[in-house]
């Protein structure tokens, strides 16, 4: 039988941390790593071209289909949230302050990343099991695509959850009767237009708590997007918005706690 789901995972950020960015200066790590996902039905599955193609279509001169949301200005990006807002979709994300995290804790490639895509997992297994009773069709599991990141092992990553499937750590919750652990794998950004939504996704939420060169954040495609975020009665910090470490230990700023306001 077939999947019930489908869902697209990318980041935005990196998992560096050393050398943060300042505002006024080029370059360095970001402080922040954001890894969100989008889900919907399986039967879906193949309007997400045309979902993506009716963002492009609003875009005043661009020449290409792709969508690359860091690529468009502020007004084309508010017009991407917008469309999306609108979709039969869920979006899950979740938020990693770097600068908190004590040296020494992630020495491994890749270990920060795949520590936070568990607490993405979760949420997307809690995701599907909440929503079973409103999609009747295939066999309750969710195929999960991420975009490929250069250097990153998705069969290490598979081992990685069967691990853990295996031997589940005491603060972990994955409903694991949802995940299909033997069909994750990985596609390129530019030939998925799936990726492409969840690039937006991943892109507002870091643009509400990373700022620019400036110094400024920008919370409104974060705030557009919040109807399609995963929340159980009004709860969202809890579930489609995670915050690590809590948002009170994260040092944020006026500017990003009112992107953390937004969601209360």
């Amino acid at each position: 039988m077939s999947h019930s789901y489908v869902a697209f995972i990318d980041e935005s950020g990196d998992d560096g941390l050393q050398k943060f960015r300042e505002p006024g200066r080029r370059g360095g790590s970001t402080n922040w790593l954001v890894i969100s996902a989008c889900l919907f039905r399986q039967s879906y599955h193949l309007d997400a071209v045309r979902w993506r193609d009716s963002i492009s279509d609003k875009l005043v001169n661009k020449k290409s289909r792709n969508l690359h949301f860091m690529d468009l200005n502020h007004g084309q990006r508010i017009v991407a949230a917008q469309t999306i807002a609108s979709l039969p979709l869920r979006a899950v994300s979740v938020l990693a302050a770097k600068r908190p995290i004590p040296a020494g804790i992630y020495t491994s490639k890749n270990q920060l990343y795949f520590y936070m895509t568990r607490y993405l997992i979760e949420r997307l297994s809690w995701l599907c099991r909440d929503y079973r009773p409103h999609v009747p069709e295939g066999d309750g599991r969710v195929k999960i695509t991420f975009s490929r990141r250069g250097g990153m092992s998705y069969e290490n990553f598979r081992g990685y959850l069967q691990h853990m499937k295996n031997h589940p750590p005491a603060d972990m919750k994955i409903h694991w009767p949802v995940i299909d652990i033997d069909a994750v794998d990985a596609q390129d950004h530019k030939s998925n237009a799936s990726l492409q939504l969840v690039d937006a996704i991943a892109s507002s939420y870091a643009a509400a708590v990373e700022a620019d060169f400036y110094g400024n954040y920008e919370p409104r495609y974060a705030e557009i997007l919040k109807p399609v975020t995963y929340n159980r009665i009004g709860n969202y910090l809890s579930y489609g918005v995670k915050v690590v470490p809590k948002y009170d230990d994260c040092g944020l700023d006026e500017q990003q706690m009112k992107f953390v306001d937004l969601f209360k």
